[in-house]
């Protein structure tokens, strides 16, 4: 079947705007706009019907698209409005309409580049297929790509900015069953180091264990099981800055809500989520959060970042070092405390799950390697202050409690003599 009949046998269906039917040949002819296509091939149409006439005196052809084409109407003389296109409803007449609203709701955002999808409704699915299983789909692109291209077009036009469609700044969705438009705005994501110099923070924002977040008379009503976090001290600055819904962090492991994050920091990113503003002063965000902060939280070396070093963070098995104050429940000699270290050097550890936090991890057995470990001094008070370099995901304080035996080997098995780490700090996380 050629396009011609292609293009009668579409007619027959109802009354079809020039886009709707351009649009079943998207793939033919580059270099023609749908409304072209459709407008070429009914102009062809009623010169052929015309030719039919003329030579058989048989005007049904010319009747039969007399009701769908302007051109048809005025080779019959006929006058007239449109009727409205069965296939997508005349949405190819709203074209400037959504262009002009996305104008509207872009007015105020800093943004470089957009995108505009389209969410079409269940009806104009339905009859799109129903052309589909008429005219077939060789040739045909969806109703949605050309609403996109087109209000797209409309828009660049408007507010002078280009068309991403990988990454967008803004996506812009037209709900054609709602009849109304979306805006979706991409995050700006921050990468850095953050220092913790308080103990009793942690990383992230914990709901109340009580309320799970709702507010109880356990949390005053907060929320909160800790009223403080590095997450929660961050956010402030990058919301006010970026103008944010809220922001999201993303840390390169964590260390425990009593441990303090020292030396070069943990690296983190932190995500502003639907942001009106794109750009800002780095160096003064960094030095607005320290302020608010200060004794807390330090963050350094900020930078803008794509999404994908989330993912970068999150799979990385950086290597740790910590400083350890280490007490005994029984005296040990720095002799006896040297050797048991130096068992423990360069091994690989069998972990299971610790007990404290068996509830919300898998019990599982996990090896990972101690790199070194060194006695940096013993106290006469029997403090003991102890580096540890190892890889990621090894549970230090275990492995020197020994976890009433989940930890294998450990400090406390090697000396006999029950061992506890009072206080821990990271200082190096190498990545």
């Amino acid at each position: 079947m050629d396009v011609l009949d292609i293009s009668k046998k579409i007619l027959h269906e109802g009354p079809i705007c020039d886009n709707c039917l351009g649009r079943q040949f998207a793939k033919l002819s580059t270099g023609l706009s749908n409304r072209e296509r459709g407008q070429s091939l009914k102009l062809a149409l009623v010169l052929e019907g015309d030719r039919i006439y003329k030579a058989e005196k048989d005007d049904s052809l010319l009747k039969e698209l007399a009701p769908c084409s302007a051109f048809a109407r005025k080779a019959l003389g006929t006058e007239g409005e449109d009727e409205q296109c069965w296939v997508c409803l005349d949405q190819f007449k709203k074209l400037d309409e959504w262009a002009d609203e996305a104008v509207k709701a872009l007015e105020g955002l800093e943004y470089s580049t957009f995108l505009v999808g389209t969410k079409v409704s269940g009806l104009l699915s339905e009859n799109e297929e129903m052309l589909w299983a008429e005219a077939g789909t060789a040739y045909a692109e969806q109703l949605k790509t050309e609403l996109n291209r087109e209000v797209g077009k409309r828009i660049a036009e408007k507010v002078q900015k280009d068309v991403d469609f990988e990454n967008p700044d803004i996506t812009i969705t037209l709900d054609l069953a709602k009849n109304k438009l979306d805006l979706q705005l991409r995050s700006v994501y921050i990468l850095g180091r953050y220092r913790k110099l308080l103990r009793g923070i942690p990383q992230t924002r914990w709901p109340c264990r009580k309320c799970k977040g709702k507010g109880c008379e356990r949390c005053n009503f907060t929320g909160k099981q800790y009223q403080e976090s590095v997450d929660e001290l961050i956010k402030g600055p990058v919301t006010e800055v970026f103008q944010a819904a809220d922001t999201a962090f993303h840390g390169s492991g964590r260390e425990d809500i009593d441990a303090l994050m020292l030396g070069s920091g943990r690296p983190f990113v932190v995500e502003a989520k639907s942001p009106v503003k794109r750009s800002t002063d780095l160096e003064k965000l960094m030095q607005n959060i320290n302020e608010k902060a200060a004794g807390k939280v330090e963050v350094r070396e900020l930078s803008f970042t794509g999404k994908d070093m989330i993912e970068t963070l999150k799979s990385s098995k950086a290597d740790k070092t910590y400083k350890l104050k280490v007490t005994f429940k029984e005296p040990v000699s720095e002799e006896k405390l040297k050797s048991s270290l130096e068992a423990l050097n360069g091994i690989e550890i069998s972990q299971q799950t610790p007990k404290r936090v068996v509830h919300r991890r898998a019990d599982l057995v996990r090896k990972r390697h101690v790199h070194s470990i060194r006695l940096d001094e013993l106290t006469d008070e029997g403090y003991a202050y102890i580096t540890v370099n190892c890889e990621g995901g090894l549970y230090v304080k275990e492995l020197i409690s020994g976890d009433e035996g989940r930890t294998n080997p450990s400090l406390s098995g090697l000396l006999g003599v029950p061992a506890l780490v009072e206080d821990l700090d990271v200082v190096n996380v190498d990545i």
